[in-house]
Formats: C-alpha cells, structure tokens, sequence
C-alpha cells in the first residue's frame, strides 16, 4: 500500500510550508538561533518527513498513524509562529500563517480520504 509521497499534495504543501518558514525566521534576532527558530525549524520539517516515511509503510493503519504525527508537528509549528507574533510584531510571517493551513487541511483530508477506506 505505498504511496509516491512526492505526488501527495500534502506532502508538497508541507514542503511548501516548510520553505517559507525557513525564510520568514531569517528575521529572527540572532539570540533566537538556538531557540525558536531552531525549534521551529525542527518542527517544520517534520510535517513533510513524516508524511513521506508514513507512504512507505504496509497498511493503511500505519500510514495514519504517520498523518497523525505530522498534524500534531503542523500544530507545534502554528503555536511557535504565535509566539512569534507576539514577541516579534516586525516580522512578517502572514504568509507562513497561510501556507500552514493549506498544508494542515491538505494533511486532514488525506486522513478522512484514508479513513474512508479503511471501511
């Protein structure tokens, strides 16, 4: 039950995620460096490593599983830019905001299309 993860539209706007986030946290203070934007960076990454270890896996079950795993990391990604926002009012990150929740319903409709299946 393989999937070509690199043909999953959630995987390619979880990548597209991750792009922009690497590029709005440019902006981030230096002493950030090693905290949030590490964090965030880590975070951001994870969503689309997740969907494409989760394809090459047997069974629907597990696939989920991995789905799962990379909407909770979506979700620490948007609590991270929050903070930002907060702490960080001059940088610019709408568009991170954006891409985050095309790739945070691209994720939830993959699980329900594979939930349906699975009945």
């Amino acid at each position: 039950m393989k999937h070509n993860f690199k043909e999953l539209n959630a995987w390619k706007e979880s990548m597209t995620l991750t792009t922009v986030v690497y590029q709005s946290i440019g902006e981030l203070p230096v002493e950030e460096r090693f905290g949030l934007s590490s964090q965030l960076k880590r975070s951001a990454v994870s969503i689309p490593s997740n969907i494409a270890e989760g394809s090459s896996k047997k069974s629907i079950k597990e696939f989920l599983r991995f789905l799962e795993i990379a909407k909770g990391s979506s979700y620490e990604v948007e609590t991270q830019l929050i903070l930002i926002s907060r702490l960080y009012s001059n940088i610019q990150i709408e568009e991170s905001f954006h891409q985050l929740d095309i790739a945070q319903k691209n994720i939830q409709g993959l699980i329900n299309s594979l939930k349906k299946r699975l009945h």
